[in-house]
């Protein structure tokens, strides 16, 4: 008698979010190259927005791992598909390895960020404390800012990008443990709390933005914890409702929305920081879940396109977890006095480009063969990770 096939056949890839993944990122290192020049006043800045692309990304990441896996838990022929361990290990297959690569470029790269303005710790650092911080950041836990190497107090100091892939994995755990157990309706009335809590922060914090959540106190761990809940539940329910948005020419609009999120100059005065507030918390909640429903709804038309949805959705993750080492090298040149303003943006346009090419060349010889190699070591039903 043949054994049941209890191999996990894989899905098709939204293209169009592959591809809005891809923009997000990119915008993300724009938006550090400006926000270098201005002290991190967000008033002043040509991108104003565009931390919003992590949440953005969470929200993401909530309808993908959805749709990737829901149904992968359900008995097959008699047999579970899928146990706790084998999402476990292709989770850490998919994310890991970039996390490793963030942490050990970033610490190839330390010390050319020495600079006593903006990261007096750099220097008076010793090797064997940088690899003590090195091999921490490569199992994403967060250092306390009592291990600080840098000066900014970040969870991760060498990586500095990676604190959002600490919260990922929370949202991973959440998911394995009980959000995959959770009815629509359960999911409705967490996703309208979580909201309510968000858009609450939002207008009376006097940071006024959502921006936050890298470093290990309470205050930063709220801010963490609220950027991460409303995106990935709208996700995942974005996924599970079968919302879809039929648009043509749907990755060109969604690009050009996404882009505006993220540029728009930023609202009210400090003396009605709520108004900022209230715009990021209402992108947040309804036009991030309509992009997301608009690049599900349709697929990318021609062969151009289609291949630069794919380049830029492929590369995504390897640019956002790998540019931050040459941010570091960037900020520090400018604080000192190093680059006038047109030296600085060669240098920021070189510095894109460069992250874009390390990216490139992380993602073909090291992340794709490395989780190749680790899919047919570790996951015996032979499929790769989503």
């Amino acid at each position: 008698m043949s054994q049941p096939d209890t191999r996990i056949q894989p899905k098709q890839h939204f293209e169009i979010l592959d591809g809005l993944r891809g923009v997000a990122a990119m915008m993300v290192v724009i938006f550090h190259v400006c926000e270098t020049w201005n002290g991190g006043d967000h008033a002043r800045q040509i991108i104003n927005h565009g931390y919003l692309a992590v949440d953005f990304f969470f929200m993401l990441s909530g309808f993908v791992v959805a749709y990737a896996y829901d149904d992968r838990w359900q008995p097959a022929n008699g047999r579970q598909r899928m146990t706790l361990w084998d999402f476990f290990k292709r989770r850490i297959i998919r994310l890991q390895p970039m996390v490793i690569m963030g942490n050990l470029l970033g610490a190839l790269l330390f010390y050319l960020s020495a600079s006593p303005k903006i990261f007096p710790l750099v220097a008076t650092t010793p090797v064997s404390r940088l690899i003590l911080i090195t091999l921490i950041g490569c199992t994403v836990i967060p250092i306390p800012i009592s291990m600080d190497i840098r000066g900014w107090q970040e969870m991760h100091p060498l990586a500095g990008t990676a604190w959002s892939l600490f919260f990922e994995y929370i949202a991973n755990i959440a998911y394995a443990l009980g959000l995959r157990r959770a009815s629509n309706r359960v999911l409705v009335v967490f996703a309208a709390l979580s909201a309510a809590a968000l858009t609450h922060y939002l207008v009376t914090t006097p940071r006024g933005d959502i921006t936050g959540g890298w470093s290990v106190n309470a205050m930063e761990l709220k801010v963490g914890f609220l950027r991460l809940l409303y995106p990935f539940l709208a996700g995942m329910l974005v996924q599970r409702m079968h919302k879809r948005l039929h648009v043509r020419n749907a990755f060109l609009w969604c690009s050009l929305l996404l882009v505006l999120t993220f540029a728009l100059p930023r609202f009210g005065t400090p003396a009605t920081l709520w108004k900022n507030g209230l715009y990021e918390a209402l992108i947040i909640i309804l036009v991030y879940p309509v992009i997301v429903a608009m690049g599900a709804g349709e697929q990318i038309n021609g062969r151009t396109a289609t291949r630069l949805c794919r380049f830029s959705g492929a590369i995504s993750y390897p640019l956002y977890i790998t540019h931050y080492a040459l941010i570091y090298i960037y900020t520090a040149k400018v604080y000192d006095g190093k680059l006038t303003p047109a030296q600085g943006v060669g240098w920021g346009v070189a510095l894109f480009f460069t992250s874009i090419a390390i990216a490139y060349a992380c993602l073909k010889l090291y992340d794709e063969p490395l989780r190749r190699w680790l899919n047919k070591r570790f996951l015996l039903t032979g499929v790769t990770t989503t």
